[in-house]
């Protein structure tokens, strides 16, 4: 018998995770079936209980339901006591629900494996202070960065995340219209602004020669973002589908016990 798994959020039509876990269950021989799921946005909580109660092993978890996923589940790993949001749920062998969240192992393991991308010692502009901000954070500042800058439209968000990092590494807060004369060798895009094809207001020239940018959306088309850093002329404009794939592979692994390779799966995905 196949185990069940499953991705759940609204709208979830577009969601590639079930072309990339076939792809990892077919690479490992893990027996397994991946699903879409509809939730619900009253009943979210309802449908989880359904599913697990129904046999399934493990969910992801994407908008807008990652905080409450957060709230349902029973233990916590690191990761998602941080970021206050789970994309990742195990049903453990006692019933109740673990929660997890592989955003920042995702983006840390594309940009430092798949793209070479030196952290350690590095400048890193991360925009935003919301959701994907949180979920990337923490694992960024372990590379131990020389500087983390966290800069959102509303400084006041940006030093609270700030305050909930403290003592973990170099990190700072900021302003949008505090970056004017800065550079930074990474600029991270984790706002929404993407989702209206625009980026923040954010100066020209805070790209140091020689720095990449990397835009947390993946579409199938240049986002706004990766768009911009190739006119500031960046060594690399980077979008999310490693990380996607990157974070899926980290949920395979808790699933599962198996790690996939994940190239193969970015190359066909990047293909289509």
């Amino acid at each position: 018998m196949r185990n069940r798994y499953a991705v759940i959020g609204n709208p979830i039509e577009h969601s590639k995770s079930p072309q990339i876990h076939a792809a990892f269950a077919k690479q490992t021989g893990e027996k397994l079936v991946y699903e879409r799921i509809l939730g619900d946005l009253q009943y979210f909580e309802r449908d989880v209980i359904r599913f697990f109660q129904q046999g399934g092993r493990g969910l992801n978890v994407t908008v807008p339901f990652k905080v409450r996923a957060w709230q349902l589940a029973d233990m916590l790993g690191r990761e998602a006591q941080f970021a206050e949001a789970v994309n990742t749920l195990l049903r453990m062998p006692d019933g109740s629900l673990r929660g997890e969240n592989t955003d920042g192992i995702g983006l840390v393991r594309d940009l430092t494996i798949n793209h070479h991308c030196l952290l350690n010692g590095s400048r890193i502009l991360l925009l935003g202070a919301g959701g994907a901000a949180k979920g990337v954070a923490a694992s960024l500042l372990e590379q131990e960065p020389a500087q983390l800058l966290i800069a959102n439209r509303t400084s006041s968000s940006a030093q609270q995340l700030v305050q909930r990092l403290a003592g973990q590494g170099s990190v700072e807060w900021g302003g949008l219209e505090d970056l004017e004369g800065r550079q930074f060798d990474l600029i991270i895009n984790a706002t929404a602004a993407g989702l209206n094809a625009e980026i923040p207001a954010i100066p020209d020239g805070i790209l140091a020669p020689g720095g990449w940018v990397y835009d947390l959306m993946y579409s199938s088309e240049p986002t706004a973002f990766v768009t911009w850093g190739r006119s500031q002329r960046a060594a690399k404009s980077l979008d999310g589908l490693g990380m996607l794939v990157e974070q899926a592979a980290e949920s395979f692994f808790l699933w599962r016990g198996v790690r996939p390779e994940t190239a193969p799966v970015i190359a066909i995905l990047s293909a289509a």
